[in-house]
């Protein structure tokens, strides 16, 4: 049986609703307030299922959009927040720490249901602070130069933009802002950069601001999935903000590096690893750019030295990220496999709700010492 992504999402939603709403019902409300508490749930729960249900282009589509966004990381925590409130009181029976006649007590259960809605609306607000700092990882690697002639080169590394009408024009000059100060070698970009298509509100914008950023060896960009969807491979949007696009190619920078770039797995013509880099010299340092992190056995297998890669966006929201790190061997941060660093940022930006509570909004920034030997 095949779930579409919209029929898991809902069930997700769904599912721990029906516990929040018995247990605070049971739990923390006077029976003559429960007529009016289950109007109100029910009325607020069904913002996310109506918002789906809208057709695009309405005029209601993006307040609820933007309510919702917040809604479902705050339930998300308010689960969560119950479920551990749950275990405790399942361990306060067990080891009778409190009496219940106290834990009965109304006071006790205003305070509880005051600490776990404190909590939940903390961790959001939280959420939204982190997904809207611009934070720079540093790292530092060594790898033999070849025949190169470079003794250094800086990389600033970003993906998962997700540029659409309602990404703030201030973020992304914030952006450029950073990158300028941070003065890379090169700029690239790790795919699912543009989300929506070149009609959508603040995109022209955006656009100036990106070709705005110069470096020594230009910028450049790979696509992801979004940019799949969307049919930006086909679109002007790259063209228009000055950034060189890697459709499984190469590029030789004099006798300095390689940099190639893959097709995301969505895309049919998408070669294997082994043919991509087939062509590239054996004298220069490679540098290989690919959405996902999904094939770090086979490309630590090749001369490829550094692999830079998205995606993942470090799960976003706690608990998810225990989740991707099982999924991936990588799902963020740096690692070397073989002779190749693999390096899996965890976006610069987010799809879905505008909260992060794992990882940051975050620009890589690789110094690579070419050595030797």
């Amino acid at each position: 049986m095949n779930l579409s992504f919209h029929t898991i999402l809902f069930l997700a939603y769904t599912i721990p609703n029906i516990y929040i709403f018995l247990r605070i019902l049971k739990l923390f409300i006077k029976k003559e307030l429960s007529v009016w508490y289950i109007i109100i749930y029910l009325l607020v729960a069904a913002i996310y299922p109506v918002s789906n249900s809208i057709p695009e282009g309405s005029s209601l589509t993006t307040p609820l959009e933007l309510v919702t966004g917040y809604l479902l990381p705050f339930y998300l925590y308010l689960f969560l927040s119950l479920l551990l409130f749950d275990i405790l009181l399942l361990t306060n029976r067990l080891i009778k720490i409190v009496s219940p006649e106290k834990l009965k007590s109304r006071a006790v259960r205003k305070i509880s249901l005051g600490a776990i809605l404190f909590v939940s609306l903390a961790t959001v607000i939280g959420g939204i602070i982190n997904f809207n700092t611009i934070r720079s990882s540093e790292y530092r690697i060594e790898i033999p130069a070849g025949k190169s002639t470079l003794k250094h080169l800086r990389i600033a590394f970003v993906a998962d933009f997700h540029l659409q009408e309602r990404t703030g024009i201030n973020f992304v000059r914030r952006f450029a802002e950073k990158i300028k100060a941070i003065e890379p070698d090169i700029m690239i970009f790790g795919g699912d950069i543009i989300e929506g298509d070149n009609d959508d509100g603040n995109v022209k914008e955006h656009e100036s601001i990106l070709k705005g950023i110069q470096t020594k060896y230009g910028v450049y960009s790979v696509l992801g999935n979004h940019e799949y969807y969307a049919g930006q491979d086909k679109g002007s949007f790259f063209d228009n903000s000055g950034i060189k696009v890697l459709c499984d190619n190469l590029v030789v920078f004099d006798s300095s590096f390689t940099l190639a770039g893959r097709y995301d797995s969505h895309f049919s013509q998408r070669k294997s690893v082994i043919d991509l880099l087939s062509s590239a010299s054996e004298s220069l340092p490679l540098i290989l750019v690919d959405h996902r992190p999904t094939e770090i056995d086979e490309v630590s297998a090749t001369r490829t030295y550094i692999q830079l890669s998205g995606h993942t966006h470090n799960g976003q929201l706690f608990p998810i990220n225990l989740i991707t790190r099982r999924v991936y061997q990588l799902s963020w941060g740096h690692m070397k496999k073989g002779n190749t660093h693999f390096f899996v940022t965890s976006g610069i930006r987010l799809w879905g709700p505008p909260v992060r509570t794992t990882g940051k909004s975050e620009i890589m920034v690789i110094d690579v010492d070419f050595t030797g030997s």
